[in-house]
């Protein structure tokens, strides 16, 4: 299969390249980013989206920030610098990532002891989060491609493929190693209410490949469950508490419903997703713009003045998740994450 790299550093002009996610299914265009606020916008627009690609989004928001911050002195170029990464991080409040990596890459840099030794640091650490989120997809990839059977049909929410990552994918990247082993795995897409991720990122992805899709309106999972259609189901995920898996609006919905009816549910998400200090309850649920449910293709669907919700994500308890696949191994039950973290300070 070949590789889709979603997010990019442009060394020849200092800027992040990336797929503009909203354009597809029907066009393919690649973004530039060359401010800080055209990279936060990117964010905010879902142009880039994707726990592990906002996180690498952040690591390289704060090369960005370094490279394009003109000013003599170090110490309020290193101030400039410090306040740009912190206002990408908060760009997005549920997924960790995007802070996560940040915070990896400014930590880097609080070693320079030069403007320039900042902007070599910067650009170097966040190519390093990129390189090992695409190791940690492909392992993730191996882990899961052994869960699942010889023959079957695998269902996914949303879209935790090579476009939500630098390449591969979490729970799409289960998918591809398992076919690439051999396996005969066939896919089906929930549409993924309001913004179609699953039928227009997902499908995108699989049809590339060639690996067999279908796409479902979200509310016909449960339906095709019952019909025992559907071997088990995989989801990534933007963050992972002590006590809850945080994804897409509709995935506690589908972790229920495969717990009815006996069906394996997996999250599949690297060590970066991970979010040993926080629980459910303390964790801010995004809320999105009405006109993404209330307008479909430029048309109202919602009467004038009724008023409409549209979280982005939802929690999931970790007792109806099977088990969560990582680059270190799998997980099960999935709440024994946290004694391992706490322990090894690594998942």
């Amino acid at each position: 299969m070949k590789a889709l790299e979603t997010i990019s550093w442009d060394e020849t002009t200092s800027s992040i390249l990336l797929i503009d996610q909203t354009k597809l299914p029907l066009s393919y265009r690649i973004i530039r980013c060359r401010t800080v606020d055209r990279l936060i916008a990117a964010i905010r627009r879902l142009e880039v989206r994707g726990a592990p690609a906002l996180g690498i989004a952040g690591a390289y928001g704060v090369a960005l920030a370094a490279m394009t911050i003109q000013e003599r002195n170090f110490h309020r170029y290193f101030h400039l610098v410090e306040s740009a990464a912190l206002n990408i991080g908060k760009a997005r409040p549920t997924a960790v990532n995007l802070s996560w990596g940040v915070l990896r890459v400014l930590a880097r840099i609080r070693q320079a002891r030069s403007m320039e030794e900042v902007r070599v640091l910067a650009v170097n650490e966040a190519k390093k989060v990129a390189d090992e989120d695409a190791e940690a997809c492909h392992a993730i990839g191996n882990h899961g491609a052994a869960l699942l059977p010889e023959t079957g049909t695998v269902l996914t929410h949303c879209n935790a493929g090579a476009l939500a990552c630098r390449e591969w994918g979490t729970a799409l990247g289960i998918i591809r190693s398992a076919v690439e082993s051999g396996k005969n795995i066939s896919v089906i897409a929930c549409e993924t209410r309001p913004l179609l991720q699953g039928a227009r990122l997902t499908a995108w992805e699989l049809k590339r490949d060639a690996i067999p899709v279908t796409v479902i309106p979200d509310s016909a999972a449960a339906h095709l469950m019952r019909r025992k259609e559907i071997d088990c189901v995989i989801v990534g995920a933007d963050r992972i508490t002590r006590d809850s898996v945080f994804n897409k609006i509709g995935t506690y919905m589908h972790a229920i419903c495969a717990g009815s009816h006996d069906i394996p549910f997996f999250v599949a998400a690297p060590s970066s997703t991970f979010d040993l200090l926080h629980a459910e309850g303390d964790i801010e649920i995004e809320e999105r713009e009405r006109d993404e449910v209330a307008h479909f293709a430029g048309r109202a669907t919602v009467p004038d003045d009724v008023p409409v919700r549209n979280p982005a994500f939802d929690a999931t308890p970790l007792s109806l998740v099977s088990a969560l696949i990582t680059e270190h191994g799998v997980i099960r039950p999935a709440s024994d994450w946290v004694q391992i973290a706490g322990k090894h300070r690594v998942i």
